[in-house]
């Protein structure tokens, strides 16, 4: 998606993404355990490297990432980070009036309640508006 590496990368995906009204809010790895946030919906920038993760949760499926993906994961999604690379960077970033968390138990009914009520962007944060977000 980014035609760029490193510091350059991050910093147009942090652009992209707060374009769309998902303000960046940190540039950092993966976590290496499975979590998922039950309060927000999750943009993901690939700023430097490559890397394997595992997205849906312990029975997911692993993708590869490298420099220039973005990954747009919805509330509830479970990810971990599997293998990376020594320079692996990545800018996460979140819809602009959602605060997210960090979850690593199965969602308790309330919270199953919670992240099923979360509203769809209409604005994606790669695309724009409407975007493939909202369109799936």
């Amino acid at each position: 998606m980014i035609q760029a590496e490193g510091e350059r990368a991050a910093q147009q995906f942090e652009k992209m993404f707060a374009d769309h009204g998902w303000p960046p809010q940190w540039r950092d790895t993966i976590y290496d355990y499975h979590h998922y946030h039950s309060t927000a919906h999750e943009a993901l920038g690939v700023a430097a490297g490559t890397g394997t993760l595992m997205l849906g949760g312990p029975d997911g499926r692993e993708i590869t990432v490298r420099a220039g993906d973005a990954l747009v994961l919805p509330v509830g999604t479970g990810h971990r980070r599997l293998e990376v690379s020594d320079d692996f960077l990545v800018v996460g970033a979140y819809p602009q009036d959602q605060d997210w968390d960090i979850c690593r138990k199965a969602p308790t009914d309330d919270m199953r309640r919670h992240i099923r009520a979360l509203a769809i962007r209409t604005r994606d944060p790669v695309g724009g508006a409407p975007g493939v977000l909202a369109e799936h």
